[in-house]
């Protein structure tokens, strides 16, 4: 798992052609936007959570986010510990994300 900056997390995604973006937020918190192309599993599904993960390719590079950046760190190292070997963490989260946004 890596962490970082708004700046480098959007041009990593810009350049990575096996870019995957997980948005880890609850269902209410998408009201706020969301950043386009971002699949959305909830972090609080417990289990759920992780059975959703396994239905996911773990050849992809994984860019996480949630609100603060917090969650989505924990997301990443839930995915790192089932075998996700490239994943990335939005530092800050989705409350200072500066890119485009679905509303």
């Amino acid at each position: 798992m890596a962490d970082l900056s708004q700046e480098e997390w959007g041009e990593k995604i810009s350049e990575d052609e096996n870019a995957f973006i997980l948005d880890v937020r609850a269902e209410e918190e998408l009201e706020e936007g969301y950043i386009p192309k971002a699949k959305n599993i909830d972090i609080y599904l417990g289990q759920g959570f992780i059975d959703e993960l396994e239905k996911l390719d773990k050849t992809k590079n994984y860019y996480v986010y949630c609100r603060s950046g917090s969650r989505s760190g924990q997301a990443c190292a839930i995915m790192n510990s089932i075998g996700f070997e490239n994943t990335y963490n939005l530092a800050g989260g989705f409350m200072n994300w500066e890119g485009d946004i679905v509303e």
